[in-house]
């Protein structure tokens, strides 16, 4: 399935999952930019994260988006099985909140994008996600990606060992100002359709 928009069911909620490990030794990491833009999103929405019953994951729900038609209700959600395992928890997130699965939006670190940099797409391939990886394998392909890059490795550096690093302090000076934008890109992708949205983010 291409980047274009879907019809989703009316009324329906969405489910934004930001990808990342948990544990207090993974939090600044490149693999859990997805944490962090969810973190940011449960300020705007003004929650704390609970632990999801039997989902193996922490959530918030909430709404987005202005009064009327455009308002959106919304389940943020960390899992919390370690990134190589997250199809179950969102799997599950799914059945018990009863999302479409194009209502679903992983919000995932990317190497092949220069840092900082945003694309936003419906369905694909996982390019070596693990994290994807899992989510596809349990429910199929066809949900929305914000895709946060982290650019490659430098040198001969190994790709896990990239991306369970720390931000560099040169990357950590403009971070906050990416996790921001990467947190307006999932609001706009929810409350307008990924069109719009890409035309916006998709820089």
């Amino acid at each position: 399935m291409g980047d274009t928009d879907v019809t989703t069911e009316p009324g329906a909620p969405w489910l934004i999952v930001g990808l990342g490990n948990p544990g207090p030794e993974y939090a600044r990491n490149r693999h859990n930019v997805g944490f962090m833009v969810a973190d940011l999103l449960a300020e705007r929405i003004g929650g704390k994260f609970k632990r999801a019953g039997k989902a193996q994951a922490q959530v918030i729900e909430g709404r987005i988006g202005p009064p009327g038609p455009a308002n959106r209700r919304v389940i943020l959600a960390k899992p919390m099985s370690y990134m190589n395992l997250s199809g179950g928890p969102v799997t599950a997130l799914r059945d018990f909140y009863k999302v479409p699965t194009a209502n679903i939006v992983a919000v995932h670190d990317e190497l092949d994008i220069d840092y900082g940099v945003l694309r936003l797409k419906l369905g694909g391939g996982d390019n070596g996600h693990n994290g994807l990886k899992s989510m596809t394998k349990a429910m199929g392909p066809d949900y929305h990606r914000v895709r946060f890059g982290i650019g490659r490795p430098p040198g001969r550096m190994q790709v896990a060992d990239f991306v369970l690093k720390d931000f560099s302090a040169a990357e950590r000076k403009e971070l906050d100002y990416f996790v921001d934008r990467a947190s307006d890109a999932a609001e706009a992708l929810v409350i307008e359709g990924l069109e719009r949205a890409q035309s916006t983010y998709n820089s």
